[in-house]
């Protein structure tokens, strides 16, 4: 089959509309108001003909300034600047004043230019990620291109957004009675998704839509046990919600989705069955176990295998991936909470580099951030801290203890940090050889056990920041065997649990 010639093709041209970038000008020039119709979301880089775009900039800058716009007073701006030639001299604005169109439709003029911009971006975005496919200049893989891809794809459709605007005060209002009713219906005060944890519930009223939360100990503290709980607990009252409404074989509408970047997913589900069946995990991966724990476990994970939590063990995750893939699960199966184990182990969006660790951090926050706002979900984030509260006589952590970036505390609007008195007390257990005779060791060494005995199975949690809320300490109850948090008895004895 012969190919056609080359001159029988028709080049293809950007979107653009030129006649609508006029008309809007002159309307613009004729009647400023029109202004208060695209100011919002129109901009000079999105006309086609870079002319337009300068005579927008200098419309633009004029009414802002408060200063009149029209024919007369932009020619006189642009002969003092020097670019009326530039712009097509007097004759051209006066040729745009009489392409006007009325201020009512001025909005509808500007979206068609705005929607023609954003259709070259996405040319633009196509041709780069095709370049890409091609080569390796970048030294993108192909999965980093993906992430890359749909990063860009992301960042246009959030530049370009023209959404949000004002809310009217009547429905803010209907909004706070909704989710005080919610609060009052369910009683204890829980206007948000349940953690499972009473206190943490009653101090910050469950967990609640577009929050970053931020928790945050040294390793060895049980961070891991806890958030773990958390989502176990939202989990388990998104199922038992489902349940109560529509019968005992109901599937929750919205799951929790957890990152677990350190801990693969067996791990991970290991622990939660040894938490619920109360088996030591150390005992089951040595398969140290008696046959009714055994049955005891299969029964926990049947139980269990009902609940909407997805794990996603994947080490090293982008924030684009993260992203995505949070999107696609509340697409598929809704989504109510996330929980990332933890931001440390996170990368940044691929294709961008960060010029250190801080910014690297900062970025990563500020899109969690973004995420719970988008998909209108609470995200639980785990932070490491820095080795100075080591130094301390108090090992208590503190904001300042946040590791690599202000912007944790900065984004967040929930920072917690769990903290064990008995992790720190046991490594200071009195030694034979520190004394000059056993009634002084064994004195320190009854003293010592009296402390532990006082801290034995507790744990605290600070609230250090909460936007919403008060702060103040929650004590917890810890077992160590099952890394398990749970609510703390306070009119018994420990160990009654």
């Amino acid at each position: 089959m012969d190919s056609l010639p080359a001159s029988g093709l028709q080049p293809r041209l950007p979107p653009q509309n030129m006649a609508a970038e006029q008309a809007l000008l002159g309307a613009l020039l004729a009647n400023n108001k029109a202004y208060e119709r695209v100011s919002e979301f129109l901009s000079s880089e999105h006309f086609a003909d870079p002319v337009h775009g300068i005579i927008y900039s200098a419309i633009q800058r004029r009414l802002e300034a408060g200063q009149l716009a029209d024919g007369v007073t932009l020619r006189a701006q642009f002969e003092h600047s020097g670019l009326l030639d530039e712009v097509g001299g007097a004759a051209y604005l006066a040729q745009l004043l009489s392409a006007t169109v009325g201020v009512i439709n001025a909005g509808e003029y500007g979206r068609v230019i705005h929607d023609a911009w954003l259709r070259r971006q996405l040319i633009d975005l196509g041709e780069t990620v095709v370049n890409r496919a091609f080569g390796d200049a970048e030294g993108l893989i192909a999965q980093d291109q993906v992430e890359a891809a749909e990063q860009a794809l992301f960042d246009i459709n959030k530049d370009s957004s023209t959404g949000g605007g004002f809310l009217g005060f009547d429905r803010a209002l209907l909004q706070a009675v909704e989710v005080a009713a919610t609060a009052f219906t369910r009683g204890e005060g829980v206007s948000g998704l349940a953690t499972g944890l009473r206190d943490i519930d009653r101090k910050m009223g469950g967990l609640h839509p577009s929050d970053l939360l931020i928790l945050a100990g040294r390793p060895g503290m049980g961070k891991t046990a806890l958030a773990t709980k958390i989502a176990f607990g939202a989990a388990k009252s998104l199922l038992q919600e489902a349940r109560d409404k529509n019968g005992p074989n109901a599937v929750p509408k919205a799951g929790v989705a957890l990152f677990s970047l350190e801990m693969s997913a067996d791990q991970l589900a290991t622990r939660l069955l040894s938490e619920e069946a109360r088996i030591s995990g150390d005992r089951i991966r040595r398969g140290e176990i008696e046959q009714t724990d055994f049955d005891r476990f299969v029964a926990a994970s049947r139980e269990l295998s009902a609940l909407p939590i997805y794990i996603d063990d994947t080490p090293a995750i982008t924030i684009s991936a993260m992203r995505t893939r949070c999107r696609r699960l509340q697409r598929q199966k809704g989504l109510d909470l996330i929980v990332v184990d933890y931001l440390q182990l996170m990368r940044p969006a691929a294709g961008t580099k960060p010029e250190n660790r801080v910014q690297e951090i900062s970025q990563i926050t500020q899109a969690l951030k973004a995420i719970a706002k988008e998909l209108r979900v609470p995200v639980i984030a785990l932070s490491q801290l820095s080795r100075q509260v080591e130094s301390r006589e108090d090992k208590r952590p503190q904001l300042s203890d946040l590791r690599e970036s202000g912007s944790i505390e900065q984004d967040a609007d929930v920072v917690m940090f769990v903290y064990r008195d008995d992790y720190y007390l046991a490594q200071r257990e009195p030694k034979t050889t520190n004394f000059d005779n056993d009634e002084k060791f064994h004195a320190a060494h009854d003293k010592w056990q009296q402390e532990m005995a006082r801290v034995h199975n507790r744990a605290e949690l600070y609230i250090a920041k909460q936007r919403h809320g008060p702060t103040g300490k929650i004590d917890l109850f810890f077992e160590g065997e099952f890394t398990r948090f749970g609510d703390l008895d306070q009119t018994h004895e420990p160990d009654q649990y």
